[in-house]
């Protein structure tokens, strides 16, 4: 529970008006609608569990926010990302974001910060907030948000979510568990997809984004039971929540300093890898695809390894299909040792990543080819923009 100084805090005539069906519930009233107001938090990332999160915090009242965040809205954000709008695109997230709080209420201090966090400036930018909710989806900023809360003393208020399914809690908070008590180790890099990857149902985010909203308001005001202790499970398709109980680990490490995240995750590891994989692999260029399609030579095989519900969004003709996952099952090797019948085999996948993957599962079994980079993406943007960009 935060303890401001609710004397020096006044509410206006327009705010009594604003915010009179908090204060005639009799765990918010007036004294709740004053924490609600002395209170700031800050909200990393504003995409799509930011997004709603942001709206109701400043809806309730919450005096200050501030907003870390130094991408720019581009339109498959909008599916699921509502505080933004067609007009917006291509401009700042954040102030996008200020926009349309301040439309909601022009008495919320909002601070921005058009950067990403990083352990440079992570505790400068935390440390004047009370709480920090963490609306990020990659693993090194996670670590990076929880170990600076550590580090300040602060509630982490944790949401993610991935294509049907969320989970959401509250980390370092009155003695409970943080991040680290819920994952010691992050997974390899890649295991787990992104939404970009495995995709994501756009209302989603908007149930757990709530959650950490209702979470943090909960805090400010010292009223119910918050999810400390608790990781909440949420399957949107079933319709179903279920709890899993969180402890501290009292073998955890003790957290001391903020490291270099992206090296804790095994990314520069997993980059160099990669980078060495594809200096042996032969690339060729949309264009080059182009080229070898109009001159009508039938040598070659254009094996696209995305999952069936992708292909039928958009294809290169003359594809054929076969998912990654059954190349790295080993299932699909006869398959394409058939298809190719001593021609030459040419991947391609979304953007180049899976395809690079794919052939190097096929190189171990014996069969070599050619990665397109950049993918069906590159060839709508670059050869044929009528083949649909999802």
């Amino acid at each position: 529970m935060l303890n401001p100084n609710l004397d020096q805090i006044q509410l206006n005539k327009e705010e009594y008006e604003r915010f009179s069906r908090h204060l005639i519930l009799p765990e918010v009233g007036l004294e709740g609608q004053k924490r609600l107001k002395a209170a700031s938090i800050l909200c990393v990332g504003t995409g799509g569990l930011g997004s709603p999160l942001l709206l109701y915090l400043a809806a309730a009242g919450v005096g200050r926010l501030g907003i870390v965040d130094a991408d720019v809205v581009d339109s498959s954000n909008l599916q699921r990302q509502v505080i933004h709008g067609t007009s917006w695109v291509g401009k700042p997230k954040i102030e996008s974001a200020k926009n349309r709080i301040h439309e909601i209420n022009p008495l919320c201090q909002v601070d921005l910060y058009n950067t990403w966090l990083t352990s440079e400036n992570a505790l400068e930018i935390a440390e004047p907030y009370d709480i920090v909710i963490d609306g990020t989806d990659n693993f090194p900023t996670r670590y990076l948000v929880n170990d600076a809360c550590v580090l300040l003393d602060k509630p982490n208020v944790y949401g993610s979510i991935y294509r049907f399914e969320g989970q959401a809690t509250v980390f370092n908070y009155e003695g409970g568990p943080n991040y680290r008590d819920l994952y010691p180790e992050p997974p390899p890099p890649g295991l787990v997809p992104s939404c970009a990857e495995g995709g994501v149902l756009g209302i989603l985010p908007g149930i757990i984004g709530i959650i950490q909203a209702t979470e943090a308001i909960k805090i400010i005001l010292g009223q119910g039971t918050t999810l400390s202790g608790r990781l909440l499970l949420f399957n949107s398709l079933d319709m179903k929540f279920r709890e899993l109980k969180l402890r501290p680990n009292p073998e955890r490490p003790v957290i001391e300093k903020l490291v270099d995240y992206q090296e804790f995750c095994g990314i520069p590891q997993a980059q160099a890898a990669e980078a060495e994989q594809k200096a042996n692999m032969e690339e060729m260029t949309v264009q080059d695809l182009k080229q070898l399609l109009d001159s009508g030579a039938d040598d070659f095989v254009l094996l696209d390894v995305r999952n069936p519900h992708e292909y039928e969004i958009a294809r290169i003709p003359g594809s054929v299909l076969i998912p990654l996952s059954e190349i790295e099952s080993g299932e699909a090797i006869p398959k394409v040792k058939e298809l190719l019948n001593g021609h030459r085999l040419i991947a391609h996948c979304k953007m180049g990543g899976r395809s690079a993957k794919a052939l190097g599962f096929l190189q171990e079994a014996g069969i070599s080819g050619t990665n397109v980079t950049g993918g069906i993406t590159a060839w709508s943007r670059e050869i044929d923009s009528s083949v649909p960009e999802y």
